[in-house]
C-alpha cells in the first residue's frame, strides 16, 4: 500500500487514501479483513499556498471600477459585509433577513450564525432592481441563482477587470481582519464567520493583537530619546552656538 501511495503525487496519494478509507472500513467492520492496510502509511506532506488577502487599496481600486448599484459592486459588498465563503453568499437572499439581521447556515459546516445587515450592505440592497424578485441577490445573465465556482469564475473576472490581483476568499479574509483591527474577539469572530474552532478566529486576533501592540511600542518609543534624534541634536546644536556666542 506504501508502495502504491508513493507512485502517486501527494494530492493524489491523499485523495487516494481518502477514498479507500471508507471501503476499508465496512471490510474491517464484516471481518473480511484482518487488519487494516492504512495503518503505519506516511503521505508527503503538501503546502498550500495561501490566498491573497485582499488590502484596502484593492476594496478601493475595485469600488472606483465597478459604481454602486451594480452586481459587480454588490458582489463585493455581500462578501465584505457578511465574511461568509462563496457557496453561502450565493444563497443569501430577503428570505434570510429579518429585523436587518442576516441568520442563515454554513452549508460547509452546518454552523449557524445570525449577523447585522450594515449599513453599507443595505445601501447597496436599497440601490439593487426592485422590479423582479429572486430568491437570492447575485443572480446570472439569466436571470438564474449562482453556483459556488460559477460565482467564483465570474467574480474573478470582475476583479482582473478592476486590475486586483484578488479573489473571493482573499476578500473574505480582509473582512475577517476588518473586525479583528477594530477589536473584535476569537469568539466574536467564530459566531460572524460560523468557524467550529478558535484556532481559525484565533489567527486575525493575534494578527491584530501585533498590530496594536507595535503601534503602542511606536509610541512608547517616540516619546523617548530614542525616537526623537533630532530633538538631542537640536539642543547639542543650541549649545554649541550659545558657547560660541558667549565666547564672541
Amino acid at each position: 500500500m506504501q508502495a502504491i501511495l508513493n507512485k502517486r503525487s501527494a494530492a493524489a496519494a491523499k485523495n487516494w487514501k481518502k477514498a479507500l478509507r471508507g471501503f476499508l472500513d465496512h471490510c474491517l467492520s464484516l471481518d473480511m479483513m484482518a487488519a487494516d492496510p492504512l495503518v503505519g502509511i506516511k503521505l508527503t506532506k503538501t503546502k498550500s499556498k495561501p490566498h491573497r488577502r485582499w488590502t484596502p487599496a484593492d476594496i478601493e481600486q475595485y469600488e472606483r471600477s465597478f459604481a454602486r448599484g451594480t452586481k459587480a459592486r454588490l458582489a463585493l459588498e455581500l462578501i465584505l459585509s457578511t465574511g461568509q465563503a462563496r457557496c453561502d453568499v450565493v444563497r443569501i437572499g430577503r428570505q434570510f433577513i429579518r429585523d436587518e439581521t442576516l441568520s442563515m447556515s454554513r452549508q460547509k459546516t452546518g454552523v449557524p450564525f445570525d449577523i447585522p445587515v450594515l449599513p453599507s450592505l443595505r445601501a447597496e440592497l436599497d440601490l439593487q432592481p426592485q422590479g423582479e424578485r429572486h430568491l437570492t441577490f447575485l443572480v446570472t445573465e439569466q436571470g438564474k441563482s449562482f453556483t459556488a465556482a460559477g460565482f467564483g469564475n465570474w467574480f474573478a473576472d470582475r476583479c482582473r477587470e478592476a486590475g486586483v490581483p484578488g479573489r473571493a476568499h482573499g476578500l473574505r479574509s480582509a473582512a475577517a481582519t476588518r473586525l479583528a483591527d477594530h477589536g473584535a474577539t476569537a469568539h466574536q469572530l467564530m459566531s460572524w464567520f460560523g468557524w467550529r474552532t478558535l484556532s481559525e478566529a484565533e489567527r486575525y486576533t493575534k494578527e491584530a493583537d501585533r498590530k496594536r501592540l507595535a503601534k503602542e511600542a511606536g509610541k512608547l518609543i517616540a516619546g523617548t530619546r530614542i525616537g526623537k534624534p533630532e530633538t538631542e541634536f537640536a539642543k547639542n546644536d543650541d549649545k554649541s552656538l550659545k558657547g560660541k556666542t558667549a565666547k564672541t
